[in-house]
C-alpha cells in the first residue's frame, strides 16, 4: 500500500470517526476545533476527507491476494530471504583431544594421516 493510500486511508478514517460523533451525539468535531463549519479551514479538512474518499475506493476493489504479492515483491519471502544468522550455544571441549598421533615411530597429524591413507586406496584401484 502507498504513502497516498495510507495518507487517503487516515483521513477516510477521521472523516468516519467525525460522522460518528455527529450521529450520535450531534457533536461536530472539526468544526469544534476548526471555528465552525463555514470556516476556511474547516471546508479543507471537510474536501480533504472527501478526496480521500474518493482515492481509497481502489483499495475496496483489490484482494488479499495482490496485497500479499505486492509485500513479497517488496520485502521478499522465506524463500528469497534465506536468515544467516548463527545461533550461539555451548561449544564443544576438544581440549583433550591429541592434536598429533604417533605412527611407526614419527609424529605426524592427523590430516597427514588421512592423506596418506587416501593416497593408499588410489593406488590399489589404479589398473
Amino acid at each position: 500500500m502507498g504513502v497516498l493510500y495510507r495518507i487517503a486511508l487516515v483521513l477516510v478514517i477521521i472523516g468516519a470517526i467525525n460522522w460518528g460523533l455527529i450521529g450520535l451525539f450531534r457533536f461536530d468535531l472539526v468544526a469544534a476545533l476548526f471555528g465552525g463549519q463555514t470556516s476556511g479551514l474547516s471546508r479543507i479538512i471537510y474536501s480533504l476527507v472527501g478526496l480521500a474518499g474518493l482515492i481509497s475506493i481502489p483499495l475496496l476493489f483489490r484482494t488479499y491476494e495482490e496485497d500479499e504479492e505486492a509485500a513479497n515483491r517488496s520485502y521478499g519471502n522465506a524463500y528469497t530471504n534465506t536468515n544467516y544468522q548463527t545461533e550461539f550455544g555451548k561449544e564443544a571441549d576438544f581440549s583433550d583431544v591429541k592434536k598429533d598421533r604417533t605412527t611407526n615411530g614419527k609424529s605426524e597429524s592427523r590430516a597427514t594421516e588421512l592423506y596418506d591413507n587416501d593416497r593408499k586406496g588410489d593406488k590399489d584401484k589404479l589398473v
